[in-house]
Order: C-alpha cells, then structure tokens, then sequence
C-alpha cells in the first residue's frame, strides 16, 4: 500500500474533527492512518517552538517531515494543524512524490471560527491577550491549488462524516484507495 500525506488547512476544531471522522473512515476500509494533530505536536517534538512567523515555519518542516516518514511506511497520513504560510505547504508538498500530498482547505468563514472555538482563544486574540493570531492579527494564506476544497456557506454545515466522504470519494477517484 501507498501511504500519503493529508493536509488539512484550517485551524479550530474543524480540522482534528475532520480528521478523525476521515481517519475512522479510512480504517473501516482497511487502510492504515496515522493523525499528527498540531496541538499534539507542540506539547512534544515542537514544544521548543513559539508561534513566531519563523517557528511557525520550522513547526511546519518538522511536521512534513514526519508526515514524509509515515507515508514512506506506507501509512495515510493525516496532518490536522494551522498551517498558515503557502510556502511552508509548498515544502511539505515537495517532499513527496507527486500526487502523495493532497491538502484540503477547509473554507470556513472566521466568524463561524470564531463562533464554534472552544477554547476561547478567538476571543483572547480580540481582546490582545494573544498577539500573532493566525486570522486576527496574523495572516492566513488561503492555499492556492489545493486538491480539496470543502466550502461551508453560511450556517449550513456538512457533518464531519459527510465531509470526510467527500474527501474518501476523492481518494478513490484518484485511485490512491485501491488495495
């Protein structure tokens, strides 16, 4: 079996919940996934890191890293963290061969981030209590050439099932599925 390397851009709950509901998914169809969820990460490999541009930037490098080593184990891999930067997905991507990075940008708007975040750090960030948000006082560049893009207007909003089959459709049309 192949392994691959799934980005999910996006920060929030929205990516890891996502990325679970994939990840079940995906084991229910006998594939071997592996989820490196960015909050992890920090509290272990990357806790020597701050949410400086260039931290944020090297968070990332060590992240594709790691991600390049499941998916050369044969593993799907899937990253659930705020990756910010075009240029550091574009090194991600480039570490693998082509075809076995597919990112998928969650498009959700930043109210509806700032509505659903359960941990109140939108909020911080408003009130200056968090500086270098990612969305607020931080920029977020929207990938450009994306595999996936799961778009949610307005209040409706597909369940995190429905949006993981959507991306599991696109696995097997892109025959990474076959066994």
């Amino acid at each position: 079996m192949d392994g691959l390397f799934l980005n999910f851009a996006l920060g929030g709950g929205h990516c890891i919940t996502l990325a679970c509901a994939l990840s079940q998914s995906l084991h229910s169809r006998g594939k071997l996934t592996y989820i490196l969820d960015g909050d992890n990460i920090r509290h272990g490999l990357n806790r020597d890191l701050s949410f400086r541009a260039e931290d944020r930037s090297e968070n990332i490098r060590r992240i594709g890293e790691v991600a390049k080593l499941f998916a050369d184990a044969g593993v799907i891999c899937i990253t659930s963290l705020i990756s910010p930067y075009q240029k550091d997905r574009d090194a991600c991507r480039a570490l693998l061969p082509e075809g076995d990075f597919i990112e998928v940008f969650i498009d959700v708007p930043l109210h509806v981030c700032e509505a659903r975040d359960p941990k109140g750090l939108y909020k911080l960030a408003r009130a200056g209590k968090i500086k270098g948000f990612t969305g607020i006082d931080d920029p977020y560049e929207p990938p450009c050439g994306c595999e996936i893009v799961l778009q949610q207007k307005g209040s409706e909003c597909k369940s995190p099932k429905d949006m993981a089959e959507i991306v599991i459709s696109y696995l097997e049309k892109s025959g990474h599925l076959k066994a």
